[in-house]
C-alpha cells in the first residue's frame, strides 16, 4: 500500500496531471448536496410569484370595479344587476382568455389566475383569486372584502 502511494507520488512529481478519483467524487457530492438545498428554494419562488400574481389580478379587478362604480355615482347597484359573478379567467395551456367586464371596465386575470367579483349586499363587494399551479398549497384563495377592506389568504377548500 505504501509503495503505491510513493509510486502515484513520483508520477505527480514527473508531471503527470489530473484528478484523483477520490477528487471527482467530492467534487460530485458538493454539487448534489448545494443542487439538493437549491431545488426546494427555487420551488418556493415559484409559488411565491404565483401568489404575486394572484394578487396583482385581485387588485387590478378592484380598480376595475372601483373605477365602475365612479361612472354610476359611487353605486354598486350594477354589480347585482349583471348577475351573481363576474369572472375572468387566463389562459391555461392552450386556451383562450376570457377577460371580465365590470361596467364599461375590463380586466384580464394572468395566466392559470381566475378572479371572481361577487356583489356583498348593496353596498360592497367580494373579490377572490385563484392560481391552478397552488392548488394543494396551504393558502389557495386570496379575498378582497370591500366591507371592511380586508385581503386574505384562506386555505384550500
Amino acid at each position: 500500500m505504501s509503495k503505491s502511494i510513493q509510486r502515484a507520488l513520483a508520477r505527480r512529481k514527473n508531471g503527470e496531471k489530473g484528478f484523483t478519483l477520490i477528487e471527482l467524487l467530492v467534487v460530485v457530492i458538493i454539487i448534489g448536496i448545494l443542487a439538493a438545498i437549491a431545488i426546494p428554494v427555487f420551488l418556493n419562488q415559484r409559488k411565491g410569484a404565483w401568489k404575486s400574481s394572484v394578487e396583482s389580478d385581485v387588485n387590478n379587478a378592484i380598480t376595475a370595479v372601483e373605477s365602475a362604480a365612479q361612472a354610476n355615482n359611487g353605486s354598486y347597484g350594477f354589480l347585482a344587476a349583471t348577475g351573481v359573478k363576474l369572472e375572468a379567467t387566463g389562459k391555461t395551456g392552450d386556451a383562450a382568455v376570457s377577460p371580465g367586464k365590470v361596467g364599461d371596465e375590463t380586466f384580464t386575470a394572468s395566466d392559470d389566475n381566475t378572479i371572481t367579483v361577487i356583489p356583498d349586499g348593496t353596498t360592497g363587494y367580494k373579490v377572490t383569486g385563484e392560481n391552478k399551479n397552488l392548488a394543494g398549497s396551504k393558502w389557495v384563495t386570496y379575498t378582497y372584502k370591500s366591507a371592511d377592506g380586508s385581503k386574505t389568504w384562506d386555505p384550500g377548500k
